[in-house]
Parts: structure tokens; C-alpha cells; sequence
């Protein structure tokens, strides 16, 4: 097995609201849709020298061997996308880049680098492609104005903070958005990833898996032989930086927190911190037995986890008892 370390720069481009896309124009019209704006991507990557790593669902790695390859290649991606939308749909992107020393092995590539150019494309917004001053000191001054300081924040690898650039010049215009230069502005800090422990099987939600469903129905990703649990009880999915478990049941998720309390959520969501317990259907105080526990754990690139699980119908030891019930629930639609 080969392992070497290379300077390279690395860029995730994702699309943006493809879960709304997959529900408004169906899996097939929504996939073609997304293997577009990716094969788009990959042909702008291609002509700047670089290589799309792999695909992480909608979203496309990338890698450089030119810190200022990547910079172009990602404007010219943005300007594609906007200017030649596939199929005449609006489709919008969001990036993140950033430059350093990286593990590679078998044609994928780990470390620090990587998790940073992830967090930055979690933290832009559609149309923007955010990147670091690691990245900004290798442009020449013939291509340092194709970017703008706009964050402060500490990137994995650092230990202090560092500046957040914007590349608006992808769209051809620096008046999409003014900056307030003499504002302090830092960005909430990498999160990491999520784990699920069942059983004796583990699964993680981060960037490389950034969804997962937990029901009785055999196509969910966590299989939990619960009777009150619906078919698709639940996702826990990463948005931006954070965790949330989403209910979409019949009879709700309990969740205990770590100082005891257990809240009810149905038909909304809460935000996963720390660690904690999972029931499907039914609360602790009626019987419920846990199907999952989870825990918060430090940034960390792992490889995408494919295999499905069935939980076995047994106990987890809970954080304590519960104290009280706490009642979530925004119904918006019809059970």
C-alpha cells in the first residue's frame, strides 16, 4: 500500500437544496440533473489541470496540484453553472478551497487540508466559493484580486485564527454583497461528525455521509424492529456544521440528553450535541428501549460507510433517568 504526502489544493463544489430538488422533480429528472452540474464540474476541473477526486453525493472533491488552478477552475465552474444552467434549471453551487500538505493514498487524499476545504464549503453560501489566506498568499498579484477577506475563523491543523476569503469575482461582480472590513466576524469552528452506536456497529454522519435514516422499512440505513416505529421513523443529518435528528413518524422520537431530560420531537427536529439516547415510538418512563445512541466526536475524513444494519431488539444503558418530557412538535403536514 502506497502512502505519500503532496502539497495540493483541495476543492469540494456542492450543489445547493438538492433534497428540495429530489422532492419537486422526482429521483430520475433530479438525478440527471445532478450528474450534469457534476459532469460540468468535472470538465471545468479537468482544464485546469486538476482531477475530481471522487463524488460524495451531490457534491464533487477535487483536487490541484497549482493553488491558482484551483482558484480558476472554481470560478469557472460558478460562471457555467450560472450562465448555462443544465437543462435551462437553476441549479447554484457552493465551494470551498484550501491548499496544503496531504495524505494520498490508492488516488483519494486525507488530513487536515481536506477537512478544512469541507468546512469551508458547509459554511458558504449559494454562489460563493470561500477559501483561506494559506490559499490567497500562493496567488500571484496578477490573480490576489480575485479574492476578499470577509471571516475570521480556526481551521483544522491551526491553532489560531486565520482569515476566510470569498472569491465573488466568480459571478464577474464584487457588488453582490458589500463587506464590512472593520467588523470582526468569525465563523463558528468545525464541528466534526456525528456518531451512531447500535449493537456492536457503529455508523458516522459528517461530509462524507451527511444523511442517515433509521426505521423499521429494510431501505432505511439503520433497521430498527420496533413496533411503533414508522417504516422511515427519522434522519439525522448534518447541516452546515451541526447535527440534527429530524422526526417524520407516526408516533414520535424520545431523545435523552445527557443531563437526563428526555424530549419528545414529533413531526420537527432537535439538535444533536454531546452525547445521548434514541427511542423510537415509545418514551423510557412507558418501556421504551433505546435503538441508538449517539455522540458528538472531533473533525475527523473518513471514507463514505455503505453497509446497512439491523439493530438488535436490546437495552443500551441510558445517561440516567429521565426527569421530564418535553413535548417538540411543529406539525406541518398531514401524518
Amino acid at each position: 500500500m502506497t502512502r505519500k504526502t503532496e502539497n495540493m489544493a483541495v476543492l469540494f463544489a456542492d450543489i445547493c437544496g438538492s433534497t428540495a430538488l429530489y422532492e419537486k422533480l422526482g429521483d430520475n429528472a433530479a438525478r440527471f440533473l445532478v450528474a450534469a452540474c457534476l459532469s460540468l464540474t468535472t470538465d471545468a476541473v479537468s482544464r485546469h489541470r486538476g482531477r475530481v477526486v471522487k463524488t460524495i453525493g451531490d457534491a464533487a472533491m477535487c483536487v490541484f496540484q497549482r493553488t491558482v488552478d484551483a482558484v480558476l477552475g472554481a470560478t469557472e465552474i460558478q460562471q457555467e453553472v450560472s450562465s448555462s444552467p443544465p437543462e435551462n434549471h437553476l441549479l447554484q453551487l457552493h465551494m470551498g478551497l484550501h491548499c496544503g500538505p496531504v495524505l494520498v493514498e490508492k488516488g483519494d487524499v486525507y488530513g487536515d487540508v481536506v477537512n478544512a476545504a469541507a468546512y469551508l464549503a458547509a459554511m458558504a453560501t449559494a454562489e460563493q466559493i470561500l477559501t483561506t489566506n494559506a490559499t490567497e498568499r500562493q496567488l500571484s498579484p496578477q490573480h490576489k484580486g480575485r479574492v476578499r477577506p470577509v471571516f475570521r475563523t480556526v481551521v483544522k491543523g491551526s491553532a489560531v485564527e486565520s482569515t476566510v476569503y470569498t472569491g465573488c469575482v466568480a459571478l464577474g461582480r464584487f457588488d453582490v454583497d458589500r463587506f464590512n472590513l472593520r467588523a470582526h466576524k468569525t465563523l463558528p469552528g468545525d464541528e466534526g461528525s456525528l456518531l451512531l452506536a447500535y449493537g456492536g456497529a457503529a455508523v458516522l454522519v459528517s461530509r462524507a455521509r451527511c444523511e442517515v435514516t433509521i426505521g423499521r422499512g429494510p431501505e432505511c440505513d439503520l433497521v430498527v424492529p420496533e413496533k411503533l416505529a414508522s417504516r422511515k421513523h427519522v434522519r439525522v443529518c448534518m447541516r452546515r456544521t451541526h447535527f440534527y435528528l429530524v422526526d417524520q413518524s407516526l408516533n414520535g422520537t424520545f431523545v435523552i440528553l445527557v443531563s437526563g431530560d428526555e424530549i419528545h420531537v414529533l413531526r420537527g427536529d432537535i439538535l444533536l450535541d454531546g452525547t445521548g439516547s434514541i427511542l423510537l415510538g415509545s418514551s423510557a418512563r412507558d418501556g421504551g428501549v433505546p435503538c441508538a445512541e449517539y455522540k458528538r466526536r472531533l473533525s475527523v475524513h473518513c471514507k463514505v460507510l455503505k453497509s446497512r444494519a439491523t439493530v438488535p431488539n436490546r437495552a443500551f444503558s441510558l445517561p440516567r433517568t429521565p426527569r421530564r418530557l418535553t413535548v417538540v412538535s411543529r406539525i406541518t403536514g398531514s401524518p
